[in-house]
């Protein structure tokens, strides 16, 4: 099932740790498909298969020069995931925050919460064999 939801594309994209490889280099310049398949073990084919799942997500882009196409990347797309993972981890974090000042109120509705617990014995008592 191909999904269209940018999001769920940018994710998609950056799921291949091949992909984030090429999007680390392009993140300190423009490259070539012959530059950015030289650290890899894998044909151009493979190389030009992931620049094009890149692609499809607005994450690089690509401009022709005379018979190259150098590849660039592209943020935006990346801009709106940070936002998406921001907003959701400011809902978490106010859970955690709720949930704490719940546990903090219980312990103080308590009796004795600020005692601490009593040692415990790692053994139990043992009984004394009868002679038979």
């Amino acid at each position: 099932m191909q999904t269209t939801d940018p999001l769920s594309v940018t994710f998609g994209a950056l799921a291949d740790p091949t992909r984030r490889a090429i999007l680390s280099r392009l993140s300190s310049g423009e490259a070539t498909v012959n530059e950015l398949s030289e650290p890899f073990e894998m044909s151009m084919q493979a190389v030009s298969r992931h620049l094009k799942v890149l692609e499809r997500a607005g994450l690089i882009t690509r401009r022709r020069d005379a018979q190259f196409r150098p590849c660039r990347f592209a943020a935006e797309p990346l801009d709106t995931a940070v936002d998406w993972i921001q907003h959701h981890r400011r809902i978490w974090q106010d859970r955690f925050d709720q949930l704490e000042q719940h546990l903090a109120d219980l312990q103080r509705a308590t009796p004795g919460s600020d005692r601490p617990d009593p040692p415990t014995d790692p053994q139990p008592p043992t009984t004394k064999e009868q002679p038979s």
